[in-house]
């Protein structure tokens, strides 16, 4: 019996001449949250549908739980609960309807699925809304009500896919939250978690993470790893005007990239650089007549790890 809940291998999906996933595969552990992590187009909501068995895929396997999604479905599917990135609920029904309705599709009798609603629906946080109409519930509230539908089932895998795009940051903390809960307290059962999302700060929450790139893994690691790739590598720059700096910045024999984080540059440098830039950049910034106002070498982000992964899988 394999030690990963989720195990695919070279995922290819073909639309015409379009390569939506190129050659993905993954290896998911019991207990573990995955992030997905990219901009759109991706590949992340196709690498999902292919997971749950929604699309087949042009080329390689994917078993869940042991189940062989080409070859056996309907059980790989019993093992997965399922958000996508739309509302699917149906909003003329109840919160509590709506779930009862996934529960009995599979196959939960009465007396098992009204305890485990309720269970559920305490668990998100809507047990005081179990009979107001979906349609009436706020956009975080909608997401609350997807994750509980997804779990009524007791699935040993969660595929979410971008839950929190579109919500306030309220809400998008509050559903981490119940994400990193539900994992802690299920971890006995060895639930797992694939999350897909372009926010490098929830990238940041998962152990592992896979940055997407034109239907392409282009690294995979836990966050800490893939910070230190950049380790001594990143200064950050602020002063005025703006423009000037990063002009300047990006004339330096020994900087690869500059890239705006809010009113501030980061500045990401040669292997063994930093310390020489830090001396000669203020003479060159002062030089162009720029003002500079602070410069200093910080920790690397996953964002500035993208960036710079990015860059260097260009085809």
């Amino acid at each position: 019996m394999s030690d990963y809940l989720v195990q695919a291998t070279n995922l290819h999906k073909s639309f015409g001449y379009t390569d939506a996933v190129d050659g993905v595969s993954l290896q998911i552990k019991a207990g573990e949250i995955y992030g997905l992590v990219g901009s759109d187009g991706a590949g992340k909501t196709t690498t999902m549908r292919l997971l749950v068995g929604a699309l087949l895929p042009t080329q390689g396997e994917i078993s869940i739980c042991g189940y062989d999604v080409g070859k056996q479905a309907e059980q790989a599917r019993s093992m997965i609960g399922y958000l996508s990135q739309r509302f699917s609920m149906y909003e003329d029904l109840t919160v509590l309807e709506n779930i009862r309705f996934f529960a009995e599709i599979r196959g939960l009798s009465s007396t098992e699925w009204l305890p485990r609603s309720m269970e559920i629906l305490e668990f998100v946080g809507l047990e005081k809304f179990k009979d107001r109409r979906a349609g009436q519930l706020s956009g975080g509230m909608k997401q609350k009500l997807g994750l509980a539908s997804a779990l009524v089932t007791r699935p040993r895998l969660l595929l979410l896919d971008e839950p929190t795009t579109g919500v306030d940051p309220v809400t998008r903390q509050d559903f981490w939250q119940l994400v990193i809960k539900l994992v802690s307290a299920r971890e006995g059962d060895g639930v797992s978690v694939i999350i897909s999302t372009p926010y490098m700060d929830e990238a940041s929450r998962c152990h592992r993470v896979g940055f997407m790139k034109m239907g392409r893994i282009i690294a995979e690691d836990s966050p800490s790893n893939l910070r230190a790739r950049l380790n001594g590598r990143v200064l950050e720059l602020r002063g005025s005007p703006i423009n000037t700096l990063r002009h300047v910045a990006h004339q330096d024999a020994g900087v690869e990239d500059v890239a705006a984080f809010g009113d501030k540059l980061h500045v990401r440098v040669l292997e063994g650089q930093a310390d020489l830039i830090m001396k000669r950049l203020p003479e060159e910034i002062k030089s162009a007549g720029g003002t500079l106002t602070d410069l200093r070498a910080i920790p690397s982000t996953l964002e500035d790890v993208f960036i710079a992964l990015s860059e260097s899988n260009h085809d």
